[in-house]
């Protein structure tokens, strides 16, 4: 049976605060969406041009993260 009131995507940004690897920079550096189930797409800029696939957010903070120098950054409320 289909759910009759899922969840609309939530779209964000990442945005580093400092590079501790030296690869990625600072700023902006990829632009995302949480779907409806939790599972997260993320699109990076820079020299490396890649899609990743996460299961859910939480794992995308503890992945790119690093300590509190990356942040999450919500452009809508998912509402």
């Amino acid at each position: 049976m289909p759910n009759k009131n899922p969840k609309k995507p939530r779209l964000f940004k990442l945005v580093r605060l400092s590079d501790v690897s030296g690869v990625s920079g600072t700023g902006v550096i990829a632009e995302g969406v949480r779907f409806h189930d939790g599972q997260v797409v993320m699109s990076w800029f820079g020299q490396f041009h890649t899609l990743e696939i996460a299961p859910n957010i939480n794992d995308v903070k503890k992945i790119h993260g690093h300590g509190g120098k990356t942040k999450i950054v919500w452009y809508n409320d998912g509402k």
